[in-house]
């Protein structure tokens, strides 16, 4: 072969060398799959494609754009800071975007919460906040803690550190040799409860299984245990009963054990308060994480937020032993910076509340009407509806059948996003999540309700026809 035919490693490959029809996103997609629509321009919730279609986002992205698209304030904090520097190495400079973005937070978040660490997204943040943790012990003294009690099922994340704390078996089958198992206890489900227990005497039951877990694993090993307050994809929005968030508390307190909130998704006003503890005042986290809206989809920005004394006890030890190049990235923090006025000034997280309220009424008119809908849940504009075989039993679809997948993409046909992802292989059920962003208005939700009905019933009329 002649040198000119030869492929020299590093050199850019020959152009066209796409294959045709194959979709670009090829790693994400399941080989055969049909080229996706590509995306002209969005506003406010819709989107465009450049062959004419349009789109309505109900569910802000993956949970994530909490103020829609084209928002000028954020774009102009992204032009003004890229026009300045994008850049600023953390070891050597500071930056002023990073210092008011911190100041904000830490005076929404309240005291304890006080210190902020910026990172690039919420798994990234969510490594910090167990690598952070564990520093802490041993620096002061408490090396034996070093496992972390989760959920299951639980999400938080997908680098390895956070798989491990997950509850998500399916994905574990893969990376589990990759991981320390760690210990999980029973998520406190408000629907399909197993058998001899009701709500209240199932979120009892969840508290004792923490509690035991604790003394089991021996409690001065234990370092932490993590949940989202509201959860995300892995239980579909579930709200827990006031009395559970206590309770975890209280058993943390009484084990030396650290609480850490992960707010990834429902964080940020989403929930109809600007953090999730702010609903509890007795149970706030020792850490909170924070992504997706509070970069609104605009940059890649996670937030660790963490207690001054703990931060000082690592900081005087010699410093976080942990980093990234996107530390504390002031074009991150501007447009940080620039979601977190436009949710406050605008009252976003209040319109969060009023508006999740209208969701959910029409949410559960829908359920009433529905054959297929089995449960509405959530808070604000963080909802799910759990679709089911048979809903006088609450039987969930057989998981092969991949129901709440095929919703989805009933809905986007229709030009309705939707957003689910599968956790365990479907074995705790099937919802779909209706997360419209922060601006939304009673109009969008009832074009949202309405194209999702319509989905519903082509989705039963095909899953009878395959049954």
């Amino acid at each position: 072969m002649a040198q000119s035919e030869r492929t020299v490693i590093g050199s850019p490959p020959p152009i066209g060398t796409q294959r045709a029809g194959e979709p670009i996103q090829v790693f994400f997609l399941p080989k055969g799959t049909a080229p996706l629509p590509t995306v002209d321009r969005a506003e406010g919730l819709e989107i465009f494609s450049t062959d004419g279609r349009r789109w309505i986002d109900g569910a802000s992205g993956p949970v994530a754009v909490n103020l829609g698209y084209g928002n000028t304030r954020v774009l102009d904090a992204l032009d003004r800071q890229a026009r300045a520097t994008p850049f600023a190495n953390p070891p050597a400079f500071e930056s002023e975007a990073n210092r008011r973005l911190a100041d904000m937070l830490s005076g929404i978040a309240g005291p304890g919460l006080d210190r902020v660490h910026v990172l690039s997204g919420g798994s990234e943040a969510i490594e910090s906040a167990l690598k952070f943790a564990r520093q802490w012990a041993v620096v002061t003294g408490r090396s034996s803690r070093w496992k972390v009690i989760s959920r299951m099922p639980s999400y938080h994340g997908s680098t390895l550190g956070a798989l491990a704390i997950s509850g998500d078996e399916s994905a574990l089958d893969i990376w589990r040799p990759m991981t320390a198992s760690m210990p999980k206890v029973p998520a406190p489900f408000s629907y399909r409860i197993p058998d001899g227990h009701d709500r209240e005497s199932w979120s009892a039951h969840c508290l004792e299984r923490l509690e035991a877990t604790i003394q089991a694993e021996g409690p001065e090993t234990v370092l932490a245990f993590i949940h989202e307050p509201v959860g995300g994809v892995a239980t579909g929005a579930l709200l827990a009963l006031d009395s559970y968030y206590r309770g975890v508390r209280e058993i943390c307190d009484r084990h030396g054990v650290l609480l850490i909130h992960d707010e990834v998704m429902c964080g940020a006003g989403r929930c109809g308060t600007f953090f999730s503890h702010h609903r509890w005042t007795d149970a706030r986290p020792d850490i909170s994480v924070l992504a997706k809206g509070i970069g609104a989809g605009y940059m890649p920005l996670g937030l660790m937020i963490a207690p001054t004394e703990m931060q000082e006890a690592v900081t005087g030890a010699g410093g976080f032993a942990h980093g990234h190049t996107a530390v504390g990235n002031p074009l991150a923090c501007a447009v940080g910076l620039a979601v977190l006025e436009e949710t406050l000034e605008r009252k976003l997280t209040e319109n969060a509340a009023r508006i999740g309220a209208y969701l959910r009424s029409r949410l559960d008119g829908i359920a009433a009407r529905s054959d297929v809908v089995g449960d509405v849940r959530g808070a604000g504009l963080l909802t799910a509806v759990e679709i089911v075989d048979d809903k006088s039993g609450k039987t969930a679809f057989a998981p092969e059948r991949m129901a709440a997948i095929a919703l989805c993409r009933i809905a986007f046909s229709k030009g309705l996003i939707l957003y689910t992802r599968r956790t365990n292989g479907g074995r705790f059920g099937d919802w779909v999540m209706v997360a419209p962003p922060l601006i939304a208005t009673e109009a969008d939700v009832d074009e949202i309700c309405d194209l999702l009905e319509k989905s519903l019933a082509d989705l039963r009329d095909m899953l009878s026809r395959s049954a």
